[in-house]
């Protein structure tokens, strides 16, 4: 099993939410979170004054697959997350050592 982690721009959320649902990919956990890559955030003017904004809104979303569905998982996130600029985000793949559905106890792959 594998958690795929995905931030994103907030305004790609739905689209991508949406895909993974239309592909089976029901349970996911979604945050609202801010931070920066390698842009180092945005230059804004407000008043005439100029101002960097260097944590810049972002949508995490968190999945728990089955290591055989990763590759499409990724696929759907970028396929749909993607707009083609600077801070269309990152995908992080992190190994999974057990899972525990707290409501039955099922373990593992059952338990996703």
């Amino acid at each position: 099993m594998k958690k795929v982690e995905a931030i994103i721009r907030p305004e790609r959320l739905d689209a991508v939410k949406q895909a993974l649902a239309d592909n089976g990919f029901l349970g996911m956990t979604i945050t609202d979170v801010k931070g920066r890559g390698i842009q180092g955030g945005i230059t804004e003017r407000y008043r005439g004054r100029e101002y960097v904004v260097d944590l810049l809104p972002k949508a995490k979303i968190e999945l728990t697959v089955k290591s055989s569905e990763v590759d499409r998982v990724v696929d759907i996130i970028c396929e749909n997350g993607r707009t083609g600029n600077y801070g269309d985000g990152k995908i992080f793949v992190i190994p999974v050592e057990s899972v525990i559905r707290v409501r039955t106890g099922e373990k593992d792959e059952n338990a996703i």
